[in-house]
């Protein structure tokens, strides 16, 4: 007789689309509750708090938000696959004056552009390179992963914060970017007195919110925009600093 044929195997498929990534996958049983398990910690809703309310996400957003955090977790893992005999890296490449004065855009690999405040958050993580151009277009500095937080400026950072150190947001170390409090194009060091863990949806804020974050006497402190508080009362971390 003829032998079955043999099932088919996990398949994946992405394409572009207006400017989004579109996937769509097929996994076995087993990896599909591999990806599950891997999804379903980082796609709970987040704690409702006085300021920012209750999580106002759908499932369908909070899985795919979950889906860009497991790629970050990726990007900061030990061991990558290498594509061109490094590790797998992310370049983008813009005017050094744009970066410094948060104005234009980043233009990516593909050639598709990323705004400048997107760009300024991209560049606390690792696997990501800022190509950065002088005057004449030809390359004034590439900022290589030195430039993001080495395993032992994190190991401090994760003692100090436990998490995130957004006030009111219980994510653990692991789900945390080390964000530079003085962003590096604008000659922020990078070092603990420099640093703040943050879970991606808090560092998304700090970038592109008027909130402010400051180290008051060694902690990170938190300032609200004033439409929020006119007084800007300081904030901190009660859940992972008790």
């Amino acid at each position: 007789r003829d032998p079955k044929p043999a099932p088919p195997g996990n398949q994946h498929s992405m394409f572009w689309k207006n400017g989004k990534l579109e996937i769509r996958a097929k996994l076995d049983k087993v990896t599909g509750a591999k990806y599950e398990a891997l999804l379903d910690p980082l796609a709970k809703p987040r704690p409702t708090t006085a300021d920012e309310g209750p999580d106002p996400r759908s499932r369908e957003e909070r899985e795919g938000d979950a889906l860009a955090e497991l790629v970050d977790l990726m990007l900061r893992a030990d061991q990558l696959p290498e594509h061109g005999g490094e590790p797998v890296t992310l370049t983008l490449t813009m005017p050094y004056e744009d970066l410094a004065n948060q104005v234009g855009h980043a233009t990516l690999d593909n050639g598709d552009r990323v705004p400048v405040e997107q760009v300024r958050e991209l560049a606390c993580n690792a696997g990501i390179i800022p190509m950065v151009l002088g005057g004449a277009g030809q390359p004034l500095n590439v900022g290589r992963k030195t430039r993001t937080f080495p395993a032992a400026i994190r190991r401090i950072l994760v003692t100090r914060d436990r998490g995130c150190a957004f006030p009111g947001c219980g994510r653990p170390p692991r789900q945390c970017d080390a964000h530079h409090i003085q962003h590096w194009a604008n000659g922020g060091d990078t070092s603990v007195d420099n640093a703040v863990l943050l879970c991606r949806h808090h560092h998304t804020l700090i970038h592109q919110s008027e909130w402010e974050v400051k180290l008051v006497t060694g902690m990170p402190t938190f300032y609200p925009p004033a439409w929020l508080d006119p007084q800007r009362s300081p904030r901190r971390n009660l859940i992972n600093t008790a």
